[in-house]
């Protein structure tokens, strides 16, 4: 750690970056111990009474629902008992949650066979880098079934549960070909077909098992399903492929039809409907007011469970067939069923809907219903840390009208005003994608913040965010609409600033990801609103992010932000990026990355940190060498909200807290 003389380069007589820096202050001496693998600047130590006072809320754990165990109809989840999610078997509801992968590594998804031996697949990277490569589950270790070094997918099993499909980079590092593997023998692992796209997911097999569909994703607008000849390797578009409709999650029924999601026809949210195999017609079955987000099929057809994302909520329905009546399941709590690499929702054999809910007072667990009564069960209670989850803050809609009179909305966390009476503090908190949302679901550590510090929380659905239709996704696209989203931040602003309860001159903003461009966007922009910004592996250079992201992503991520070999939209792209802007910035900074990110590298933060201490503008800056886009290792998890503790105590609360 630097010396308290070298912690800030302040251009001399600058009074402004003086100022700032009596508002961060000078290291204190604490007893939190730093990992190994963090390497930080002008991060100070991190006093042992933050250590003490945040450690009951970073011991919540969550438990997410990963499959059906057909022969003794037990659940397969993954949740964390140590330093990394791992997988775990829970026998009946309210069980214990017994491990059976072990490893230094987070799981991050799995799946498991249908076939009698159950053998189970695990997707896992290294340090974060996201070059995934599957493993087969054997007496708790881990058997390697990839090349350990491209980047690998978990696709779809067969019906007879001997064969899976999968995409991987292998063989030139961008383009996701089609495989197909049965992982019991490695050496069966064989190339179906060569695509072109970092877009292709092998979503299903028909029932025979000599066909399979294939998605390429183009774009959170635009994606084409393929009819797959596994023999061949032939490939048949069965959607447009030059129509702008999306295509989410086909399946096949029993009887062969396909299901899937999607917005084509017009429909400005997403809808279940069938697919015509022949002329790639959409035919809705829902007539939802809000996007449909996941679906399953019972196995032998009786009924289908799907959820829709309402405003954020989740809410389950069961839809009878043949006759199509639906039925509403009322028993769950308000929260979300969140996304999944694999499906979401999962209908075992005999009826049960399995699925994973979080909410403000649920941390994540595992759940199923009675598709005959809609009876619900919670099949895990998992932990926070002592702490009772019941107490914590619902939060509140609110809905503004933007600079341009568009409609935007977001969720207000409000700390009880009867343990912090007076206007208070206000973080604001933006999340990544751009095409992501924010929804009600469990706060984790951030519950600290409202609970002890009285702080409150906002979190924003600006323009570009998913959820509200295909319309509202689309008006951040490109360079010449990006900062419109910025402006949303803008008006939210001005709306709390009229708050009686918040304080105004007490405002900061922080974000992840996209989150972490608009965390620096509106550091830019609104520098005489905030007290002080922390952004997490965000973008702080268009051109730069664009050059420098994984080449299976570049073709997926130009058409939401533009094209950077385009030189109006390279000119606009470099106008709008807040490195471009250092100038404007006059509020004191913390800035986070994975030392191996693939999306947003590192060298974003480290270039926008550089230049900020040139400009003598006080920055922390944390780098974490074995994190990729975003931090999963407990310890690290840890040492970072700790030291954002410190950092909003010394900027956002400072003094009159």
């Amino acid at each position: 750690m630097k010396s308290p003389a070298a912690l800030h380069r302040l251009s001399a007589g600058s009074a402004c970056a003086l100022a700032l820096l009596a508002l961060v202050g000078t290291p204190a001496y604490g007893d939190a111990e730093k990992p190994a693998a963090i390497d930080i600047e002008d991060v100070p130590a991190i006093p042992d009474s933050v250590v003490s006072a945040t450690r009951p809320y970073l011991e919540s754990r969550r438990a997410d629902f990963l499959g059906w165990n057909t022969t003794d109809r037990s659940m397969l989840v993954k949740t964390r008992f140590g330093a990394t999610n791992q997988l775990h078997v829970v026998k009946a509801p309210g069980g214990a949650r017994t491990q059976i992968s072990f490893g230094k590594e987070p799981v991050l998804a799995s799946s498991m066979s249908p076939a009698r031996d159950h053998l189970t697949v695990v997707m896992q990277d290294s340090g974060g880098d996201e070059f995934y490569q599957l493993y087969r589950l054997a007496d708790g270790r881990l058997e390697r079934i990839t090349d350990g070094k491209s980047r690998n997918w978990l696709g779809a099993w067969s019906a007879d549960g001997k064969t899976m499909g999968y995409t991987s980079t292998r063989r030139n590092g961008t383009d996701m070909d089609l495989y197909v593997i049965n992982p019991r023998e490695p050496k069966s692992d064989r190339l179906v077909a060569q695509v072109s796209g970092g877009g292709f997911t092998f979503a299903a097999f028909a029932p025979d098992g000599r066909t399979a569909l294939a998605v390429n994703r183009l774009s959170i607008n635009k994606s084409v399903v393929y009819k797959v000849d596994l023999a061949s390797g032939k490939l048949k578009a069965l959607t447009d492929a030059k129509a702008e409709a999306s295509f989410i999650d086909p399946q096949y029924a029993a009887d062969g039809t396909i299901w899937v999601l999607s917005d084509a026809g017009g429909s400005d949210f997403t809808q279940l409907g069938k697919l015509d195999a022949k002329s790639g017609k959409f035919t809705p079955i829902t007539r939802e007011k809000w996007d449909v987000s996941d679906y399953a099929l019972a196995g032998d057809g009786s009924f289908i469970a799907y959820a829709t994302n309402e405003a954020g909520v989740s809410v389950l329905r069961v839809m009878d067939m043949p006759g199509g009546t639906i039925r509403k399941v009322t028993g769950l709590p308000t929260g979300v069923i969140p996304w999944a690499i694999g499906p979401a929702i999962q209908i075992a054999p005999w009826g049960a809907i399995g699925f994973s809910l979080s909410s403000a007072k649920v941390p994540g667990d595992a759940f199923s219903v009675d598709p005959k009564t809609l009876a619900v069960t919670r099949w895990t209670a998992s932990e926070t840390g002592g702490l009772d989850a019941a107490k914590n803050v619902e939060p509140e809609l609110v809905t503004i009208k933007s600079f341009d009179g568009e409609t935007v909305t977001g969720f207000l966390y409000r700390p009880d005003q009867a343990k912090f009476p007076g206007k208070r503090p206000l973080l604001l908190d933006i999340h990544g994608g751009p095409e992501g949302q924010t929804r009600p679901d469990f706060l984790g550590a951030e519950n600290y913040y409202l609970n002890e510090l009285g702080i409150a929380l906002f979190f924003p659905n600006v323009r570009g965010s998913s959820g509200f239709g295909k319309r509202f996704v689309n008006l951040d696209n490109g360079p010449f609409k990006r900062e419109d989203s910025v402006k949303d931040i803008g008006a939210f602003l001005d709306h709390f600033a009229k708050d009686g309860t918040l304080d105004a001159g007490r405002f900061s903003v922080t974000g992840v990801s996209y989150g972490g461009y608009m965390c620096y966007a509106s550091s830019t922009h609104f520098s005489d609103k905030l007290k002080s910004a922390s952004c997490y592996v965000g973008i702080s250079n268009f051109v730069t992010f664009l050059e420098n992201t994984q080449s299976y992503r570049r073709d997926l991520r130009r058409p939401e932000y533009g094209d950077e070999r385009d030189p109006k939209q390279r000119t606009k792209l470099m106008e709008i990026s807040p490195l471009t802007s250092i100038s404007k910035i006059h509020i004191p900074l913390f800035i986070a990355t994975g030392g191996n990110d693939p999306r947003v590298p590192a060298s974003e933060g480290q270039q926008i940190a550089k230049a900020l201490r040139a400009a003598g503008n006080p920055t922390w800056y944390l780098n974490a060498t074995n994190e990729g886009h975003g931090f999963h290792k407990k310890e690290n998890e840890e040492y970072y909200f700790q030291a954002s503790v410190e950092f909003w105590k010394r900027t956002l609360l400072s003094e009159g807290q």
